[in-house]
């Protein structure tokens, strides 16, 4: 037996850590999505001066009024952070967050002085693809939903 194995044999979750994985990721990972959405409410002006700041403003502009995109992804992060978070929908939700996710991340992060948001955004997306792959897990509502009626 060889030290690595002997390390991940100790530190292998138990089962019932191993069920708390998947919520655990969903609820954690939804929060920066609420808590962000919300921010794109209560903190509009702020959002709208650091997109003007953005080296890709002619981008944003030349897609839609920014005002409209910050209602927009605020409202697409609140829904689908809540949704995320139930496991309600959930790849869908993941998916949604992702798409949405990405132009912020190019438009407002890739610029000087961004790198910390810039590899965040990575980070959540990373996540958020994770959870797409993986699906609900437990204590989902999905799980739920999405039974086989032939398992039971």
């Amino acid at each position: 037996m060889s030290l690595l194995s002997a390390i991940e044999r100790k530190l292998a979750p138990s089962a019932s850590l191993r069920r708390l994985a998947d919520p655990l990721l969903r609820v954690l990972t939804s929060l920066i999505f609420i808590i962000g959405g919300l921010g794109h409410f209560g903190q509009h002006q702020v959002m709208l001066d650091r997109m003007e700041e953005s080296p890709w403003r002619d981008v944003i502009v030349a897609i839609a009024d920014p005002a409209l995109l910050l209602w927009l992804s605020g409202a697409v992060f609140v829904v689908f952070g809540v949704t995320l978070a139930l496991g309600l929908a959930t790849r869908l939700s993941a998916l949604l967050l992702f798409i949405t996710l990405v132009p912020i991340t190019i438009t407002i992060h890739i610029a000087p002085g961004h790198v910390g948001p810039l590899f965040k955004n990575i980070a959540i997306m990373g996540a958020l693809l994770f959870i797409a792959a993986r699906g609900p897990g437990a204590f989902a509502l999905d799980s739920r939903w999405l039974r086989d009626p032939d398992s039971s």
